[in-house]
């Protein structure tokens, strides 16, 4: 009897207990993040509900939406009873709140501290499993004039041209400029070549008045600030 109730059809069970009735009786904030991906996916597969469906794969990724957030369309179509159109779905829905998280933190206007910068850029390297180069353009107020990708690459790393760092720069009107890059392993540490990066900008910025104020790397929702180990 037991192992027959696991295998019940949502439309079987009580009314407030399927996900799409218990949204709209008691609104979204009482439903599980498994009973939120069961209603986008629809339903499960013969042998398994939507909700066990979602139970399954929320519980691969460590019960983790950011671990969740990166998986490719190949992997979660990898699950039985999710195809193609579903692992869209997922994907489509989680970037949607990446997205609004991120338009709430961009209205920080200005900049003073890494911890600024963190709030700014967190949501851009959020899900990334490559990496990716950005600056962040700052007027000599500090005031923000926008974020801007330079480059992106592999999880091994990607290259940054300083000559389009400072072209973008100083058509964009810059007086500061704050560098940031992802690292996707998870390890903080800078690299040699983030070192060599980061002395090479500084001396040049100088040079031209342009003057880069941090370097932010972003791994697994922390970060290091070479200004804070005042190393700029």
């Amino acid at each position: 009897m037991e192992n027959y109730e696991q295998k019940l059809g949502i439309k079987l069970w009580a009314e407030e207990d399927r996900p799409r009735e218990k949204l709209l009786l008691h609104g979204r904030r009482h439903l599980t993040d498994a009973e939120l991906i069961a209603i986008l996916i629809g339903s499960g597969s013969k042998n398994e509900t939507a909700v066990d469906l979602s139970k399954r794969i929320l519980s691969f990724y460590d019960n983790n939406l950011t671990k969740l957030g990166k998986a490719s369309i190949l992997e979660l179509s990898r699950f039985k009873g999710i195809g193609e159109a579903k692992a869209l779905t997922i994907i489509a829905a989680l970037e949607l709140g990446l997205r609004r998280k991120e338009t709430a933190e961009e209205t920080i206007t200005h900049v003073t501290t890494s911890n600024d910068v963190y709030k700014y850029l967190h949501q851009t390297f959020a899900n990334l499993n490559h990496e990716e180069f950005w600056i962040l353009l700052l007027n000599r107020s500090n005031r923000v004039i926008g974020k801007f990708l330079i480059s992106k690459g592999g999880q091994a790393g990607t290259v940054a041209d300083p000559k389009i760092i400072f072209k973008t720069a100083l058509e964009n009107n810059a007086a500061n400029v704050v560098l940031a890059h992802n690292h996707p392993s998870g390890n903080l540490k800078p690299s040699e070549s983030d070192d060599k990066l980061t002395r090479d900008m500084v001396a040049s910025g100088n040079l031209l008045s342009l003057y880069v104020v941090d370097h932010l790397i972003f791994a697994n929702n922390r970060y290091y600030s070479y200004r804070d180990e005042d190393l700029i």
